[in-house]
């Protein structure tokens, strides 16, 4: 069977525009749309907020972008920025980046850029959500603009899978453990990477995080903000600190939520991030024994974790009837983990772990198909799964041998009982890919920036907890805020001290101190 591979990213799709559009609990969580605020300012900005890095990115970084309203809502704006395939060859191709802002509904302070994660998640969609993302304060005093970072959504999409090929691959088995298995394994990880190249042209040289940071300066310039106010969720903060770093001076006021550890090899980010899934189903299972005198899962937290990884062991060998589909293990992966990201959606995950107990696997393969923006016809809305692969891979080509990685279970076994093979598997992942990045690493510090607010949860399953404490640590300017929670991110997660210090950082400038625990 196939190789599920998109969980060696630098962390599991966020996830945030899942949580933000009610995917998988019956429909739209939106209020009756208010009226259209008054468009912003349109004057030119001081030629100093135009002014290129060097002399050959002029015309990019002179651009005004063309808001016309959106197709889908007239309340929102939409529209493109032309930018280089290659920031070395800006003479040479270009690519459009698409674009949609949420203008102010009060006083306006400006702009903010915002981010939802992945990476591969559109930043259009995450805008898009602006009024279910963002509370009020942030909704009144920005514009909310969201882009497709290159290679994603709209903005010159990698393509690596037709459907029916993406179907068969979230699928497929991520722990062979027979020689036939491990074969048909090989084959597809190796093939992937050939396929993003023949589907995706010249762009799929040119995904990198440092590119895609790069493009936020010129979009800041286009949006006439002499330094650019930045809300990056999950990866997105990846990308925003790399952005500190390219263009400290620039640096405006930049929230950073759900932050990853940029210093870390692959291996580790790996390890710790199986940890910290396995926390977070741990503390699902502990507040199941909590709020039931009769939990289905067990009578304590390793029986419950026990009948869950019992039940992957059962479904890699008998797949379960989804509707017109069938729950195979890998599905079956992405749907335990998909609720972990919010413990508002805990319930979702009982649900469907109980439908499963019983032989159905729909109410699994809703969850799965959730994460991975499969769409009821079995399309896709997004490319979010490939651009996740090409983007991970080619920051980071590192991979692990295939005979190797049985020598790796003990450690990640440790790590996490119930992922830790799945996550293990995954370090063979970036062996297909036979381009390579045209930036060099950077050593991120972010050195003259001023003051970066980092956040972090306590008990988060995509980005542990330690990751933003080390960010924080490594920008020079990094002000450590952690919230005491579950899920991912902290921002508009119900603890209102977390919200107001978010707030007031952004709208007044009111730095919170550093180690605030919320």
């Amino acid at each position: 069977m196939k190789k599920v591979l998109a969980i060696v990213a630098v962390l599991a799709l966020a996830l945030t525009t899942f949580v933000a559009v009610g995917l998988a609990v019956g429909g739209s969580l939106s209020d009756e749309p208010a009226a259209r605020p008054t468009p912003s300012p349109t004057t030119p900005p001081p030629a100093d907020v135009t002014e290129a890095p060097e002399s050959g990115l002029s015309d990019f970084y002179s651009q005004r972008i063309d808001w016309e309203p959106c197709a889908t809502n007239a309340d929102q704006d939409c529209g493109t920025l032309t930018v280089p395939v290659d920031y070395a060859d800006p003479g040479g191709d270009t690519i459009d980046l698409a674009l949609l802002r949420v203008p102010a509904s009060g006083s306006r302070v400006g702009s903010m850029v915002v981010n939802p994660g992945g990476p591969g998640a559109p930043g259009t969609s995450y805008a898009a959500a602006a009024g279910r993302v963002f509370r009020q304060p942030l909704l009144d005093g920005f514009d909310i603009v969201g882009f497709d970072p290159r290679g994603t959504g709209r903005s010159a999409p990698v393509d690596c899978m037709s459907d029916s090929e993406l179907d068969a691959y979230l699928a497929g088995d991520p722990t062979p453990d027979t020689a036939a298995e491990e074969e048909s394994f090989e084959i597809s990880v190796l093939s992937l990477g050939a396929k993003c190249v023949a589907g995706s042209g010249p762009v799929i040289g040119h995904v990198t995080t440092i590119e895609a940071a790069r493009d936020m300066d010129v979009l800041r310039s286009a949006l006439g903000e002499e330094q650019l106010t930045y809300l990056g969720a999950s990866y997105g903060t990846k990308l925003g600190a790399t952005y500190a770093e390219l263009f400290p001076e620039k640096v405006g006021r930049l929230v950073l939520d759900g932050a990853v550890d940029v210093s870390l090899d692959a291996q580790s980010t790996a390890l710790q991030q199986a940890e910290g899934f396995e926390t977070a189903l741990r503390a699902y299972v502990q507040n199941c024994l909590d709020s039931t005198d009769n939990c289905f899962l067990g009578d304590t937290v390793d029986e419950g974790l026990g009948t869950i990884s019992d039940l992957l062991d059962s479904i890699e060998e008998q797949p379960l009837p989804a509707g017109d589909r069938e729950l195979e293990v890998g599905n079956a992966f992405y749907g335990v983990i998909t609720p972990l990201y919010n413990r508002d959606y805990w319930f979702l995950l009982s649900t469907a772990l109980t439908s499963a107990l019983d032989g159905q696997g729909s109410a699994l393969m809703d969850l799965a198909d959730a994460y991975a923006s499969r769409n009821p016809d079995g399309s896709y809305a997004d490319n979010s799964i490939e651009a996740n692969y090409s983007i991970n891979c080619l920051d980071d080509p590192t991979s692990v041998a295939f005979d190797e990685v049985p020598s790796l279970y003990p450690e990640f076994e440790e790590a996490s009982p119930t992922f830790g093979r799945i996550f293990a598997w995954a370090m063979t992942g970036c062996q297909g890919i036979d381009v390579t990045s045209s930036e060099e690493p950077l050593t991120i510090t972010a050195a003259g920036a001023a003051p970066i607010l980092v956040l972090g949860t306590s008990r988060d399953p995509a980005t542990p907890l330690i990751w933003a404490q080390a960010l924080a640590g490594q920008l020079d300017s990094g002000v450590l805020v952690e919230r005491d929670g579950d899920g991912h991110t902290a921002y508009n997660a119900g603890n209102e001290c977390i919200d107001s210090l978010v707030e007031d950082y952004l709208l007044e400038g009111a730095v919170p101190d550093d180690g605030t625990t919320c």
